[in-house]
């Protein structure tokens, strides 16, 4: 079953087709065996094909000897499945290829071939395989790309939806906070603020690299960068450190985005313009055990702004309940804000 290069060449094989050259028993157990199965000689020429085989493929043994069987290889995997299997040839190497092979009614199924070499008397004697169809796992495997990338598109348009009207939300709060009295400037302005840091944390989620599976450590690197230069720019500082790589879907990035947004947002409220602000993000997500994060606010010298609430609490408590975040704390050296992801979702699960 030798495919490429100079082995391509010739369908006459230099084994008897009987008696010595591929014995009875090894031709009883092939025909019994109910998968495809196949032998080819030290000059890749193919000497047997078992009666799964030609029961696929529709066609007599003789025909398919040789080079015989290549007839019925897919065009677009010629190429490819001679370049492997010359160089599994070379080496005398097992291999496994997968390509597509014409069947009996015309369709071409996708088979995957696994091939070891055999070694009689001490010396290379060519190769002995066995097919499984795999149509339906390819199959699948195409409608699961189709379908990532369909959410991929889906996603993409919300975001773009999203960051318009977050735009129009902005330019309004900023309408109203001018038009309003003095004391209640401060709270319209901390409202604008966060509202563009929301924009901010849609914005690094529709650049992640696979929106619909979000690198966390990546994301929030992303993120907090781009937070240090929303507000007070130079005097913010905000690290991710920690161990190991979390993927998470959109909701759970989404909500974890917020929190760290908040958080900034309140540092910055409650220290004074010439203060740095630093926010300490630790990332631990061990194999087999759920994701938890610990932030810690570097404030230090409080102030207090007239005229603006202090909601941070309450804000992160409900972007943790939407995406099943586990919350305690109060990001303080002290006591820092804890959060325990929830367990990834599985088929099946709502």
């Amino acid at each position: 079953m030798k495919l490429g290069g100079s082995r391509m060449v010739g369908a006459a094989t230099g084994e008897e087709r009987e008696g010595g050259g591929i014995r009875d028993d090894f031709r009883r157990f092939a025909d019994f065996v109910p998968l495809m199965m196949w032998r080819c000689d030290a000059a890749g020429q193919a000497i047997h094909h078992n009666e799964c085989w030609l029961e696929f493929t529709g066609r007599s043994l003789e025909e398919e000897l040789g080079q015989g069987w290549r007839q019925g290889l897919h065009p677009d995997d010629f190429a490819r499945h001679a370049a492997l299997v010359d160089e599994a040839f070379a080496a005398r190497k097992p291999f496994t290829v997968e390509f597509r092979l014409r069947r009996h009614d015309g369709a071409y199924r996708w088979l995957l071939d696994t091939a070891r070499p055999l070694v009689e008397d001490g010396a290379f004697a060519g190769y002995i395989g066995s097919c499984f169809d795999i149509t339906d796992r390819k199959h699948a495997e195409e409608h699961a790309e189709a379908a990532l990338a369909e959410k991929e598109t889906l996603l993409a348009e919300i975001y773009h939806r999203v960051r318009n009207n977050l735009q129009v939300m902005v330019s309004l709060i900023g309408l109203y906070g001018r038009a309003a009295p003095e004391p209640c400037r401060g709270s319209f302005d901390a409202l604008g603020q966060r509202v563009r840091a929301i924009a901010l944390v849609q914005q690094h989620l529709h650049e992640a690299p696979h929106i619909a599976s979000i690198d966390l450590k990546d994301y929030l690197h992303r993120l907090a960068s781009g937070l240090g230069q929303l507000r007070r720019a130079g005097r913010i500082g905000v690290t991710v450190e920690g161990r190991g790589t979390s993927i998470v879907e959109p909701r759970i990035a989404n909500a974890l985005g917020m929190i760290v947004a908040e958080i900034v947002a309140e540092c910055l409220d409650a220290t004074a313009e010439t203060v740095a602000c630093t926010i300490a993000i630790t990332l631990e997500a061990p194999p087999g055990a759920p994701v938890q994060l610990a932030i810690v606010s570097g404030e230090t010298t409080a102030i207090a702004r007239p005229g603006v609430p202090k909601l941070g609490p309450r804000l992160i408590a409900a972007y943790a309940a939407q995406a099943e975040i586990a919350v305690r704390g109060e990001a303080t050296k002290a006591d820092p804000l804890l959060l325990q992801l929830p367990e990834p979702r599985t088929q099946g699960r709502a």
